[in-house]
């Protein structure tokens, strides 16, 4: 059995929180340079230069590419043959947090209560999905996600009459909805199935896949592709200047369900798609 000391996990997630906030991976960048060849509007292919231009800066200075530097959300996978030593596994993570927050001067954006809205000084808690797995390894992955963008996602509890055609509907719904708002271009995360709180963790799982991936499910990745292809017909653009880049990428992400239940989640990724993987 490998053992893990939570000092090992505070240094990774401090350095992991630091690097999502200044570095772009280079799938956005790639998926920026494909929009910018496709985009016809004079107007939306220079603003999607500024958006390009603005990520080199963050990454050549180590400065935050958006000023909502996010809540730290984790999807965090641990062996089941791994011993963590020295203290709580989530107090780790949260320290960690804490640290890479302060000394990256990235924004501290969350309140210790929803409605008395004091801000906690430190960007935490994170929020953190853990499941255990085979192995004798920990990964962590972060994904900060501004306010601006989440705001915008949505969840429905569909007829299973309602079907596929049903689930299409709903997805133009909310990105129609969110119009400018999100700051396009944007990616959408996409749950269907499970319950409730499944799909919307689905939906918010799925934008952490690299973009230009797709489903390994035949049927889903052609439906990835047709509903991105429907989104960029609806002509809102880059930051709502109209054109035809409103989404890099839609992923879509399923999970068996109730015979009687039809969930579909819709989770929106501003242009700052942020995440960072670690193995310990």
């Amino acid at each position: 059995m490998k053992t893990i000391k939570t000092s090992v996990i505070v240094d990774a997630v401090k350095k992991m929180c630091m690097d999502a906030n200044f570095y772009l991976g280079e799938d956005v960048m790639n998926a920026l340079d494909k929009a910018i060849e496709r985009e016809e509007s004079p107007t939306c292919k220079s603003v999607l230069g500024h958006i390009k231009e603005n990520a080199e800066i963050a990454r050549r200075d180590n400065v935050p590419m958006c000023q909502d530097t996010g809540f730290a959300v984790f999807f965090a996978e641990i062996g089941q043959d791994v011993h963590i030593e020295g203290g709580n596994f989530e107090e780790a993570i949260n320290e960690g947090v804490r640290q890479g927050y302060k000394e990256g001067y990235l924004r501290k954006s969350i309140v210790g209560d929803p409605l008395k809205r004091v801000n906690t000084g430190d960007n935490t808690p994170a929020i953190i999905h853990t499941k255990i797995v085979p192995g004798d390894n920990v990964k962590l992955l972060i994904a900060p996600k501004g306010g601006g963008s989440e705001n915008m996602s949505g969840l429905k509890m569909l007829k299973p009459s309602e079907g596929i055609e049903g689930v299409k509907a709903f997805i133009l719904e909310k990105v129609t909805d969110a119009g400018p708002n999100p700051c396009p271009p944007i990616v959408v995360g996409v749950g269907i199935g499970g319950t409730f709180e499944v799909s919307a963790i689905l939906a918010k799982k799925a934008l952490t896949r690299n973009l230009g991936s797709s489903n390994p499910d035949p049927e889903i990745a052609a439906l990835e592709k047709e509903m991105l292809e429907k989104v960029n017909n609806l002509g809102i653009g880059p930051q709502g200047f109209g054109g035809r880049i409103t989404a890099l990428a839609v992923h879509i992400e399923k999970h068996p369900c109730h015979i009687a239940s039809l969930p579909v989640a819709v989770n929106i990724n501003c242009h700052a798609h942020r995440h960072k993987e670690v193995i310990l």
